[in-house]
């Protein structure tokens, strides 16, 4: 897929030149960047819960879904 972008000067020429030192195109190191950083993006969705000691709980067991609904929408119930 084609598309444009408007760089700034700097960044263009510093990924010119990133591009050079690596023997690779422009478009190559580009869509190569772009991929590194969306992989690195925390998934979204469900996140694991820290785990808590058993002499330190003070809540019923949930599920990790229940607890982030709790987390999230502020609710109060068990």
């Amino acid at each position: 897929m084609r598309t444009t972008l408007d760089l700034p000067d700097p960044l263009y020429r510093h990924l010119k030149l990133q591009a050079a030192k690596e023997g690779k195109t422009l478009k190559e190191l580009v869509a190569r960047l772009l991929e590194e950083a969306l992989s690195r993006q925390a998934p979204r969705g469900l996140r694991p819960l820290p785990l808590v000691p058993a002499k330190e709980r003070r809540i019923l067991p949930l599920r990790d879904a229940d607890l982030w609904e709790l987390l999230e929408d502020g609710s109060s119930r068990p």
